[in-house]
C-alpha cells in the first residue's frame, strides 16, 4: 500500500511541476510577463522543496512508468485551439495534481500537506492574474 501511495505522489509531483513549467514558459516567451513568469517559477521551486521533505528514494522506487495503465494520452490533448488553451489545460492539471498531493501526503506528513494546500491556493490566484493579463 505504501508503494502505491508513493507512486501517486511521484506521478502528481511530476505532473504538477511539468504543468507549472508550461505556464511559466508561456508567461515568459509568449506573453513576456516577467512577474507572472517569476511567480510560476517560485511556485514550482516551493513545490520541489515541500516534496523533497519526503523520502525521494521511495518516490523513485514506486515509479512504474513503463507499466502505467493510464499512460496513453487522450485525444483531447492533441486538440488544443491555441496557446491560451494550452495554458489553461496546464493550470487545471496543476490544480488537480496539487489536490491529489495534498490528500495523499496527509497520510505521511500532515504539515507538508498544509504547505501543498497553500501552494494550491496560490495557483488559484496565479491563474486569475493570468486571465487579467489578457
Amino acid at each position: 500500500m505504501e508503494k502505491g501511495l508513493y507512486r501517486i505522489i511521484d506521478a502528481n509531483f511530476n505532473r504538477a511541476k511539468e504543468g507549472l513549467r508550461v505556464c511559466e514558459d508561456i508567461s515568459r516567451y509568449v506573453w513576456n510577463q516577467k512577474v507572472l513568469t517569476g511567480s510560476f517559477k517560485k511556485l514550482r521551486h516551493q513545490l520541489t522543496q515541500v516534496v523533497a521533505e519526503l523520502n525521494i528514494l521511495k518516490l523513485l522506487q514506486g515509479r512504474q512508468a513503463e507499466r502505467d495503465v493510464g499512460r496513453p494520452s487522450t485525444k483531447s490533448e492533441f486538440k488544443r485551439k491555441d496557446v491560451l488553451a494550452v495554458f489553461f489545460a496546464n493550470t487545471q492539471r496543476v490544480k488537480e495534481s496539487l489536490r491529489v498531493l495534498e490528500e495523499t501526503i496527509k497520510l505521511l506528513n500532515p504539515s507538508a500537506a498544509e504547505e501543498i494546500k497553500t501552494l494550491r491556493y496560490r495557483m488559484y490566484v496565479l491563474e486569475q492574474k493570468a486571465v487579467k493579463r489578457r
